[in-house]
């Protein structure tokens, strides 16, 4: 069922939380006021820029893995592997031994841990910083981004790592009574993250995530939304067929506009970036030849991606872009286990003594949703992350590019580089 296209061009968010659990202790009251740490985030990390490039190189290459392990799912993909990086940073600051071995390998962290959680803080704040206009009539690019942890308030967690969080990642802990009322702090963590997504993620944990081993969420929310540089001009979208996979066509509102715009070609694919207002970032789309997209899929990579970027040169294109909206949900405990880290979810082998000096804590779950909508005036994109933890002139011929077939997408901070969000469209109609 075609479901329909927001109006309002904008790329949007993504949330994440991270939920720990230990055994139940004795009944206490909620509490509604934060407890924030003695210290408070530092807004100029001394952080030089190899390890920014380093962190930027890490959470790419683990946003490609992810991709990989995810392209079996039917159908259209969107996630935001940034989400998930920086909510299991959060938790990798609590971990030990073998799990922060673990944890190292799959998410690509080469720094060290005292020099990991400022990169991810100068990161974090340079991303934030991206809000401008391009113009006085345009609006200008939003990415928002915010931290919170709810904590059970008689737990007792380490004061080291609740001041890490604090001074890296300027998140605010919330005292909670999981014992007695999982489902009131349920919905205000829902609250909070609709709050920050601008309602797009609604419901981050179900009925029923959180109970009385819950010992702590750790929540990031992601808000970007940006008109694309040179809008689309809603007359000339008109209906225009889709080619499937399997060789069925769908009709499908297809945008048109012809533009100078980065774009490559390969032996299997052509490929082409759209700027958004204020050239800070911008959206990579590959399309594989038609009967490639399988082959080129299973190759594509970091250092894929980086080849495409690296080729692109300046050229007129006559573009064809379907608008669609589409979600996805994934439950990826399975799948970061079967990427090498299995031992942060096996009560046995899990170490987080880091967050509370016990081997008592371990990832149950982790739930990952993501949303996303492009139309004529920009992109919308949004996605949710919880971990849950239990106890135990005259102008050149322009080329012609219709993306009329399933093509993949990144949506990318430029400046840095950081991978925002990663998907495939195999059916704009789905």
């Amino acid at each position: 069922m075609n479901i329909p296209v927001l109006t309002r061009l904008s790329l949007a968010l993504t949330a994440a939380a991270v939920l720990l659990a230990a055994c139940v202790p004795l009944p206490a009251p909620i509490q509604s006021e934060p407890v924030q740490s003695d210290l408070a985030r530092d807004l100029a990390p001394a952080v030089p820029p190899t390890d920014l490039q380093a962190l930027v190189g890490s959470n790419n290459a683990f946003a490609l893995d992810l991709y990989a392990a995810l392209r079996g799912e039917d159908g259209n993909l969107i996630a935001s592997p940034y989400s998930i990086s920086l909510a299991l940073a959060m938790t990798r600051a609590g971990a030990a031994s073998e799990t922060a071995r673990q944890m190292d390998t799959v998410l690509h962290f080469d720094l060290p841990p005292e020099r990991l959680h400022p990169a991810f803080n100068a990161l974090d704040l340079e991303l934030a910083s991206r809000s401008q206009a391009a113009s006085s009539e345009a609006d200008p690019l939003q990415l928002n981004i915010a931290n919170a942890v709810w904590a059970q308030q008689d737990h007792p967690f380490r004061r080291e790592y609740l001041d890490l969080l604090a001074l890296n990642y300027g998140a605010a802990v919330f005292p909670a009574d999981f014992t007695t009322r999982p489902e009131p702090v349920r919905r205000e963590i829902n609250r909070w993250v609709s709050d920050r997504t601008n309602g797009r993620i609604e419901d981050l944990l179900a009925p029923g995530a959180l109970d009385a081993s819950t010992r702590m969420v750790l929540v990031n929310a992601i808000y970007f939304k940006a008109d694309w540089q040179t809008p689309f001009d809603p007359r000339d979208t008109y209906e225009a067929p889709f080619y499937r996979l399997d060789g069925s066509q769908v009709q499908v509102a297809m945008m048109h506009n012809e533009l100078d715009l980065p774009y490559g070609r390969g032996e299997n694919f052509q490929a082409v970036e759209l700027p958004y207002a204020g050239g800070t970032a911008a959206m990579t789309i590959i399309v594989p030849e038609t009967g490639q997209f399988a082959a080129f899929e299973s190759a594509f990579d970091a250092s894929v991606l980086d080849a495409i970027l690296g080729q692109m040169q300046p050229t007129r294109v006559l573009l064809g872009l379907p608008k669609f909206t589409f979600s996805s949900q994934f439950d990826l405990s399975a799948t970061l286990s079967g990427m090498g880290m299995p031992a942060a979810f096996d009560p046995g082998q899990a170490d987080f003594s880091g967050m509370d000096g016990e081997r008592d804590l371990y990832i149950s779950d982790v739930v990952h949703r993501a949303f996303v909508a492009v139309d004529e005036e920009g992109t919308e994109a949004a996605a949710a992350t919880a971990v849950i933890m239990a106890l135990s002139a005259v102008m050149p011929e322009g080329i012609p590019l219709e993306i009329n077939r399933p093509f993949l997408f990144a949506i990318r901070d430029v400046p840095s580089g950081q991978i925002l969000f990663v998907g495939r469209v195999l059916d704009p109609g789905e």
